[in-house]
């Protein structure tokens, strides 16, 4: 089930002298953006002024720059390294028709917003906000600062602190945070390197929302069986790493705030430029030896069971759905009739029943190059790094091979895909003479063909919803995968509706 979003949140913190509260003012300042408010209030002498003054420093990178206090000016305007800063004061006001004499609605848009003493112009002001409340502490520099996040700002708040917290616990406070490029969803890495070169990866994944309900009340990310907070990465790594692959060990977690801190696999992946053979033989050895064990369908986190989901017929169905939702008007521009897409489900239904009836294993579900590390110092399939495995189902095993082999980022030839089959079937065939490959190789292409339809209609989704249009130049590659697999006479029915209703999903270039 997914956490509620807490509307308030607060966290105390006692600071020693001035050093640790510039400190605290620069960690503030990596959570603040364009469009946010924080709000600075305390009686006079209480350190408002020291603590904006460092946080407009470190928000410029500029560590002389001048700062005075706006007290008599009201308002000052900064240009930040990332975006402009608005730093204002209250003091002096009146009422709030005075700030719309000085411009202080214009000024706010787009720019982050300082306001001390905010209590004298209180309705003028988003409820959504940081606010922290300044008291003088025990010693003359000692501060005692009470951070309340309110709305929008209580889980990012909450965040924050299980982050500092946890850096802090586990002997990472030191280190420096260094932003790793993210994926397409809503996680966030971050290396952390400690002075004596030590590293070590930030999982940021704090537990999500639940979305509007599509079907059945349920929303789609239940329906999809992705998972909602960090518990289930943290049970299916412990998993993994029993059965002896290299998933990153968990040094550690705080499965509330939904961060951890993981081993580092370093920088090597499975493609360097090109695809290399023999790492990705690897990986499908991997795979088969994976599909080999029998595997349990629970797994224990702390005091809680982790069920792993079935991949079933309403988690594969949803998915293919993304087609119609967005790549259909969005990219393809087709206005398709309730009847067609009436016709789409059920032939997708009819095409997964083999699929969702076979014998289930663990489906790692994003088994693909950008999720694989390179372990050239380990062993055997221990050179294979494994990571991005939180939404892992019970499904048929040809999921996670067609996954690696008609990967959306790069190319794979088709003899290489090929060979790596027949490598796979061997490796199967050695284990168990009963393997059959023609009913795999069935598999493989329905997969693939549901596969490629829901990354054409995530793709679609990430340029249109989230503002992330360089997916879209994957898509040529996923729609020669969906012709591909759609040649399959298997599926001859649904070849002949994508030809029919949405041909722009089968060319190359489109």
């Amino acid at each position: 089930m997914a956490a509620r979003t807490p509307r308030k949140a607060q966290w105390r913190i006692e600071l020693p002298d001035e050093a640790s509260t510039i400190a605290l003012a620069a960690d503030v300042g990596q959570w603040l953006g364009p469009g946010d408010l924080l709000t600075l209030s305390g009686e006079l002498g209480t350190g408002k002024t020291t603590f904006a003054r460092a946080l407009i420093r470190s928000l410029t990178h500029d560590p002389d720059l001048e700062v005075p206090s706006p007290t008599f000016t009201l308002m000052q305007i900064y240009e930040g390294a990332s975006f402009p800063i608005v730093h204002a004061d209250f003091y002096r006001i009146k009422s709030s028709e005075e700030l719309v004499e000085l411009g202080f609605e214009e000024a706010q848009e787009g720019t982050l917003v300082i306001v001390e003493w905010p209590e004298r112009a209180e309705d003028s002001l988003s409820a959504n906000r940081l606010n922290i409340a300044f008291e003088l502490g025990n010693s003359a520099e000692a501060r005692v600062l009470t951070l309340t996040g309110r709305g929008a700002f209580a889980p990012r708040l909450t965040l924050a602190r299980g982050i500092r917290t946890i850096l802090a616990r586990s002997g990472w406070a030191g280190a420096e945070r260094r932003f790793m490029q993210g994926d397409a969803s809503t996680r966030v890495y971050e290396r952390l390197v400690k002075p004596d070169g030590a590293t070590a990866i930030l999982m940021i994944a704090p537990p999500r929302p639940d979305g509007p309900p599509v079907r059945f009340g349920k929303s789609y990310s239940a329906l999809a069986r992705l998972a909602e907070t960090i518990r289930p990465f943290v049970a299916i790594d412990k998993g993994l790493r029993a059965q002896g692959f290299s998933a990153p060990e968990i040094l550690a977690a705080d499965l509330e705030t939904g961060v951890a801190i993981l081993e580092d696999f370093g920088n090597q992946r499975m493609v360097e430029g090109k695809v290399v053979f023999e790492r990705y033989a690897e990986a499908v050895a991997l795979l088969a030896r994976l599909h080999q064990l029998n595997l349990p369908d629970t797994l224990q986190v702390e005091e809680e069971t982790h069920r792993i989901p079935p991949y079933d017929l309403d988690a594969l169905g949803i998915e293919v759905e993304l087609l119609l939702d967005w790549y259909a008007p969005h990219v393809a521009k087709a206005s398709l009739p309730s009847g067609a897409k009436a016709i789409f489900g059920n032939l997708w239904r009819h095409a997964l029943r083999d699929v969702v009836s076979a014998r289930q294993t663990w489906t790692l579900r994003d088994y693909h190059s950008p999720n694989l590390f390179w372990l050239p110092l380990r062993a055997g399939l221990g050179r294979v790094g494994l990571i991005d495995f939180q939404d892992c189902v019970l499904g048929h095993p040809a999921y996670d091979v067609v996954s690696l082999l008609q990967d959306a980022r790069v190319d794979v030839p088709d003899d290489m895909e090929l060979k790596l089959l027949g490598h796979y079937a061997q490796l199967r065939r050695a284990s168990d003479p009963s393997f059959d490959m023609a009913a795999f190789a069935r598999a493989y292409a329905v997969l693939g063909a549901q596969r490629a339809t829901k990354i054409l209609g995530i793709f679609a989704r990430l340029d249109k919803r989230d503002h992330k249009p360089q997916y879209l130049a994957h898509l040529p590659r996923i729609q020669k995968y969906l012709a591909k697999d759609l040649a399959h006479p298997l599926l001859s029915a649904l070849k002949g509706w994508y030809e029919t209703h949405l041909p722009r999903a089968l060319t190359k270039n489109p």
